[in-house]
């Protein structure tokens, strides 16, 4: 019997293609690039060409050479990794790695469904060497970029720091806009608001906007309040009311930007989180068929049969007025790869009512999203009726706007948000009472509100998305690793979620703007992806781009070797001031974060903590006195700021290096004298372990790492044997077991406590760790008895008299 061999990228994928296909078909995962540059040189052949030294990865090499058997035995090869440039790379390299006359197909899943893939086998062609030459100009690019930038800052700034192409532009963007920020001057204005009534209610707000009928902006309190006294005594007139008909119409199905963006805003999820649950339902929750097409497209298109589907499934749900005459069509952006559908359900029978028991809460949301906007994207327009009035008291004009929905549309399903969380339904104004023109109105409040200019707004990873997305910078596969490589290099912070850069993105996109303004300018990067995507297209060969860029960047890079400033010892001058000898101090970037350090080294080796607050001023951090004590020489701890949060560290530093947690608020306590360390003989200390469960630990750790377990000297409330410790083979949490196992398979998983209870009367309380303290609580199902900050022999001594008083009585 004859087989053929399908290879995909990830075995989730496998799983369900070959649950489809059934006999016949050998599936394999390739479970991403089997090639790839190497990781510790350029990889690049700069004599030859630019030709990538591409080598297998390190792990790779069982999948591939499990590819490689399956091909000898295979009548046919259809190699079938995502439709996109990063798929086509790893089927071009698994294609090289294949016998010699190996009947080779190109496939491409759009869904991961019964119909897509009969679709995409019914199809097969051959690989494509544009899209695949695209790949290595990008690849090759990104390479001399990263390899040759980053060693630059490794010597200039601090070990480990990284350069991109796309990255750093990003981070420029981030960078700018904090500029941008910190230069803007705020300015005072005024808004005046007047409540007024006409012969019907309800009462409705005027806002005031014209003087003598020029347009009118009140800059000063006293002004306003000048204002305010004479419209608090005017009388007011309807001037001139307009009413208009307004269409909005739905937004198109999903692309990978602004899935990304919307799930931002609605979930707080990440791009990368966004991007990797969409990759599980695009590939078959639970080995079923995808729930979504391919999720990683710029385009809008979507397939004649599944309109259909969507007008049927409207004309049913909702009703025939919700479905507009003609089927809604959007227009994709500039450089839109039309290869590709819109992100939308493979079939609207999946609803997401239907897969709430198969989905986890994260899938479900992003799945919900996404099935409701497409749905709502062939919906009928939303109508309302907008109204303005003008109001006029003396020489002052106000006006008013109200709305009135007149069809809800697509609205009844769905409606996007903005990146503050509202909803997107504009500023149409209140509803309004019917008007007349020359109307009277009667005055019923007024308030003027003092407002400041504010500046443009940090970047958010929703608007940021759509910043890089606007500029033409990188593609929608390549926004959550951007986001991350910035985030992970510590370039940027988010601060209530929004980014900010730290002083070492600062100092990083300074340095690369001077060095490498080129390679650091948005317009350029964006049409360096215009080139790609004519590469692509076959209008333009990738070594010719390739020979274009590289001349003028490798005469910058030599120049950058000796002309970039060198941060490393010197660090970045600021103007604070030492507070031991009064030369100015310099921020550092050191391995454990940054600090300052000032700039009259060696002969004043002052260093102080630092953060930056919410207006980018720096906020020098000292030490706090605490009461606590060293458990290792009794000296005081002292409170501090780390990389990682608050800590506490000991005073007789550098004598004694003891630190620990805040998070803990306590020192490891001493352990009762007859407890010894079973491998020095030295006392024991009880800590406290990451999980919470107390442990006797050797005092002079992390010399000697000796532990013993604590004892729980609790009876078994089944049998009246030992309780004791114990913990599963391997990874697993311990458990507190009776030791009459197997006769007795009493089990708890928290620590022990002498009962009985003093609300249900079982005979074990238990302990466990709550943050911040100790809590003593029933484990018995239905009792809710919890008592914070007890010890144990407290609480059993108080419950056992209470049971003996009770016992007495009854007696």
């Amino acid at each position: 019997m004859t087989q053929s061999l399908i290879v995909v990228e990830s075995p989730a994928k496998a799983r369900t293609i070959g649950k489809v296909l059934g006999k016949g078909f050998i599936v394999l995962a390739s479970k991403g690039h089997v090639k790839d540059l190497p990781k510790k040189t350029l990889g690049v052949d700069l004599e030859n060409h630019f030709e990538p030294e591409y080598q297998t990865i390190h792990g790779r090499g069982k999948d591939l050479d499990a590819i490689k058997r399956a091909a000898k035995s295979a009548d046919k090869i259809y190699l079938a990794p995502d439709p996109d440039r990063e798929g086509e790379a790893i089927a071009w390299h698994i294609a090289q790695e294949l016998p010699k006359g190996s009947e080779v197909y190109r496939v491409l899943f759009n869904e991961i469904t019964r119909r897509g893939i009969k679709e995409g086998m019914s199809n097969p062609a051959e690989l494509n060497s544009n899209k695949y030459d695209s790949h290595r100009a990008r690849r090759v690019l990104d390479r001399l970029v990263g390899y040759q930038i980053s060693p630059l800052l490794w010597k200039k700034v601090k070990y480990g720091l990284s350069a991109g192409r796309v990255q750093s532009v990003t981070l420029r963007l981030v960078v700018d806009r904090e500029i941008e920020i910190e230069a803007f001057v705020s300015e005072e204005y005024w808004n005046v608001h007047v409540m007024l009534e006409a012969a019907q209610p309800p009462e409705f707000r005027a806002k005031l906007i014209k003087y003598q009928g020029e347009k009118l902006r009140i800059v000063d309190g006293v002004r306003a309040e000048q204002v305010r006294q004479y419209l608090e005594s005017g009388s007011y007139r309807v001037d001139k009311v307009q009413q208009r008909e307004s269409s909005r119409h739905a937004a198109p199905p999903f692309i990978t930007s602004s899935l990304a963006q919307e799930a931002y805003r609605r979930f707080r999820f990440p791009a990368r989180k966004t991007m990797s649950v969409a990759q599980r339902l695009y590939e078959g929750v639970q080995s079923g068929e995808g729930l979504i097409t391919y999720m990683r497209t710029d385009s809008v298109r979507v397939a004649p049969e599944a309109i259909t589907e969507v007008r049927e499934h409207i004309g049913a749900s909702f009703g025939p007025e919700f479905v507009p005459e003609k089927p809604n069509f959007f227009r994709s952006g500039k450089n839109a790869q039309e290869a590709h559908e819109a992100i939308r359900p493979t079939s609207l029978a999946n609803t997401p009512e239907s897969l709430r028991e198969s989905l986890d809460a994260n899938q479900l949301k992003l799945y919900a999203l996404i099935y409701n906007r497409f749905v709502a994207s062939q919906m009928a327009a939303a109508r309302f009726l907008l109204t303005t009035a003008d109001i006029v008291c003396g020489d002052y004009t106000l006006q008013s706007k109200g709305s009135v929905e007149l069809f809800a549309g697509f609205l009844k399903l769905y409606q996007e948000l903005r990146d503050n969380g509202d909803g997107d339904d504009r500023d149409n104004g209140d509803k309004l009472p019917p008007l007349a023109q020359d109307q009277s109105l009667d005055f019923r409040s007024i308030q003027a509100e003092q407002k400041f200019t504010q500046p443009p707004p940090r970047f958010t990873e929703s608007t940021l998305i759509r910043e890089l997305e606007q500029r033409g910078v990188g593609r929608p596969s390549t926004y959550a690793s951007i986001i991350s490589t910035i985030i992970d290099k510590e370039y940027v912070l988010r601060i209530k979620g929004s980014f900010s850069p730290t002083d070492l993105g600062r100092v990083v996109t300074e340095l690369l703007i001077e060095a490498f303004p080129e390679v650091l300018d948005v317009a350029f990067t964006a049409q360096m992806e215009q080139s790609l995507d004519e590469i692509e297209d076959g209008r333009k060969q990738w070594r010719d781009l390739l020979v274009e860029f590289y001349g003028p960047f490798s005469e910058r890079l030599s120049h950058a070797d000796e002309a970039m400033a060198n941060l490393k010892f010197k660090g970045r001058q600021i103007d604070v001031a030492c507070d031991k000898c009064g030369a100015p101090m310099a921020i550092k970037f050191g391995r454990k974060g940054d600090y300052l350090a000032c700039t009259a080294y060696p002969e004043c080796s002052n260093t102080k903590n630092f953060k930056r607050d919410e207006n980018g001023a720096i906020v020098e951090l000292h030490d706090e006195a605490t009461d606590l004590k060293c458990e290792k020489c009794q000296s005081p701890m002292l409170l501090r700021e780390g990389r990682f949060g608050p800590y506490y560290a000991c005073s007789n530093y550098p004598e004694c290096r003891n630190t620990f947690s805040a998070k803990r608020k306590s020192a490891p306590e001493p352990a009762p004298d007859d407890v010894k360390c079973p491998d020095c003989e030295a006392a024991m200390l009880i800590r406290r372990s990451r999980v919470g469960n107390k442990f006797y630990s050797c005092s002079r750790f992390p010399k000697c790492k000796g532990t013993l377990p604590i004892p729980v000297q609790v009876p078994c409330p089944e049998c009246g044997g030992e309780l004791q410790e114990k913990r599963p083979k391997g990874r697993g949490k311990r458990f507190y077991g009776c030791a009459n196992y197997p006769e007795c398979e009493f089990t708890t998983p928290h620590r022990p406590l002498p009962g009985p209870c003093p609300v249900c009367g079982n005979a074990l309380l238990a302990e466990k760790y709550d943050k911040d303290s100790d809590v003593v609580f029933c484990p018995n199902e239905g009792c809710e008895y919890v008592k914070p900050d007890e010890t144990a022999d407290e609480t059993a001594k108080e419950t056992a008299d209470e049971t003996a008083k009770e016992t007495a009585k009854e007696q």
